[in-house]
């Protein structure tokens, strides 16, 4: 990078982009190399009130709920689940006066509904996303968007043709810091990118999906008929109803539900379509309760040359036998730095070079009759840290923020039927390429998959 670039570059570290607001405050260290900038997130009012259905109340579709009646003129009317006991929580949570049904079409018939939120296992993702859009419904979708790689197309047609807002539930791709770190890469801070690795590290039941199991769980109590009417016919189970992300039939292991939300980011940030090779290796090392998954993935991926971005390398990973860690993150490498990015920060790092005029070096040069050129030694890299203020509502939060805003204004959503399609397919593709032990071929323009 030239010394006027680089003088740049080091102008817009400091300025506002128009999703951040108006002061970011710099703090630069003593010896000039590390730099804090606080992000900072406008809040914008939502006058015209919104009411919105749930349907799916376990832990995520609960949390969704929470984060989204956080938001100004939101009201829940309507809870959907298929097992009674959370039902009755979701009155107890949020008022007598919410209607609850077992029926997710009988939710979507009420006329007072302008939006759901659809928190189900992903066997059921497309259909009740295309079955709601088709209501007149508009669609927050948890990740990922789809069960199968086939599955996708319908549900971009869906949209297109009901012109239904549709948003895709990896919340990070909303965030501050992929935010930040779309515009310093775009600002050229780590130079051009050749390499992008991510980790999802978990060591707890809960965290590896050995969910509580409540103790009226019955046939009675569970709509298991229901539960399994678009899959395998089998007697009833609890364990697979309320685990079921450890199931094919019902989910999509570690890529389809961490894996996912790394790509989300990644394709944000990079502005990438995806990639078009994917290998996957694991094994099942430690949870060996009878899931079909297993507990530690690998994935790598090649991306090809677009006119985004050069072709460059992605390796993902995830452990939930991880004992020294329950963290994640994603880093993105170029030919001048890296970046560390999380859904609230950004940790840029840029390598300095200096020449060198180690006489031993030049004469040798010399002799050999080589050109002799300025020998370049790395020195400690230059830091700069951008986290988001302590009043922060979080990437969750402005992901919701900006599906509302969509469905009152029609401002562009960040991430739509299309895009959420193209986070599902490569991390649908690693547990294929898993279970069938080898690479799959996929182009992701034209969003196909490639059969050798």
């Amino acid at each position: 990078m030239s010394g006027s670039s680089r003088r740049s570059f080091i102008r817009n570290l400091t300025g506002s982009a128009a999703a951040m607001a108006v002061g970011s405050a710099a703090i630069a260290g003593e010896n000039g190399s590390v730099l804090i900038e606080s992000l900072r997130r406008r809040r914008i009012s939502v006058n015209d009130s919104l009411n919105i259905g749930l349907i799916g109340a376990g832990g995520m579709g609960t949390q969704d709920t929470i984060t989204a009646l956080k938001i100004p003129g939101i009201k829940l009317v309507a809870v959907c689940d298929l097992y009674d006991g959370r039902l009755k929580d979701a009155k107890t949570k949020w008022g007598a006066d919410i209607f609850t049904t077992r029926s997710y079409k009988e939710l979507l018939a009420r006329k007072d509904i302008d939006a759901v939120i659809v928190a189900i296992p992903d066997s059921w993702h497309q259909q009740i996303s295309i079955d709601s859009m088709r209501a007149g419904k508009h669609v927050y979708c948890e990740k990922p968007m789809v069960h199968a790689i086939t599955e996708g197309p319908a549900v971009i047609a869906a949209q297109k043709e009901t012109g239904k807002i549709f948003q895709v539930g990896s919340q990070g791709v909303s965030s501050l810091g992929n935010e930040k770190a779309k515009q310093l890469l775009k600002d050229g801070a780590i130079g051009e990118l050749n390499y992008a690795e991510g980790f999802w590290a978990r060591h707890s039941p809960t965290g590896a999906w050995q969910y509580p199991i409540p103790a009226d769980a019955s046939p009675s109590t569970v709509d298991w008929d229901t539960f399994v009417s678009n899959t395998t016919k089998r007697p009833f189970d609890a364990t697979r109803f309320f685990r079921w992300r450890n199931y094919l039939d019902y989910g999509t292991g570690m890529a389809g539900d961490l894996f996912v939300h790394l790509f989300s980011s990644l394709h944000f940030i990079t502005n990438s379509l995806g990639p078009n090779k994917v290998y996957a290796a694991g094994g099942l090392r430690y949870w060996k309760d009878g899931r079909e998954v297993p507990d530690v993935l690998l994935g790598t991926f090649d991306y090809p040359l677009s006119a985004a971005h050069p072709p460059f390398n992605l390796s993902l990973r995830c452990n939930f036998v991880d004992g020294t860690s329950g963290t994640t993150y994603l880093r993105l490498v170029g030919s001048e730095g890296s970046m560390d990015i999380d859904w609230d920060s950004v940790t840029l790092k840029r390598n300095k070079t200096t020449e060198s005029n180690d006489p031993f070096y030049i004469e040798q040069m010399k002799k050999a009759g080589t050109p002799v050129t300025a020998r370049k030694r790395i020195l400690p890299p230059e830091e700069y840290k951008f986290e988001a203020e302590k009043d922060y509502l979080g990437g969750p939060y402005d992901h919701f923020n900006n599906f509302f805003e969509a469905i009152k204004s029609g401002g562009k959503i960040t991430e739509d039927a299309t895009f959420g399609y193209r986070a599902a397919a490569p991390a649908l593709l690693c547990n294929d390429s898993y279970n069938k032990d080898m690479a799959m071929l996929w182009n992701p323009e034209k969003m196909q998959l490639i059969k050798k």
